[in-house]
């Protein structure tokens, strides 16, 4: 697989990560906690694409935008951990700013993470 092959995959994953996230926030508007399988699943593929740009970015080395990128994938990561830990699996009702904090903080490092992944510039590995 190729360096940019992966970060395609990696952003990629990201984006269907950022669907589930739009799936979970729509359940609990309806409800006060989504399905525990929703929150796995988007866990999971948040876990696999931040692995694989991790992977590039340890072995390959990225351009200092795609790991500031990276950086607030795991900033809005760690507020999405505080939802599950303190929250989720406690059966206690999810509150929605942090939750929206979560996606915004996230949705700007995906944006940029894409920016790296899909770009043309001479920065591109």
């Amino acid at each position: 697989m190729t360096v940019p092959l992966m970060l395609r995959t990696a952003a990629v994953l990201m984006f269907l990560t950022a669907l589930g996230g739009l799936a979970l926030a729509a359940t609990r508007a309806k409800m006060d906690r989504p399905p525990s399988w929703m929150a796995i699943a988007h866990g999971l593929l948040a876990t696999s694409s931040l692995t694989l740009l991790l992977y590039v970015g340890f072995t390959v080395g990225l351009p200092g935008l795609m790991w500031a990128g990276i950086a607030i994938v795991l900033a809005g990561a760690a507020v999405g951990l505080y939802l599950n830990l303190a929250y989720h699996e406690r059966h206690k009702r999810l509150p929605v700013t942090p939750i929206a904090l979560h996606g915004l903080i996230t949705a700007v490092g995906l944006f940029i993470v894409a920016l790296g992944a899909f770009g043309t510039g001479t920065n591109n590995p």
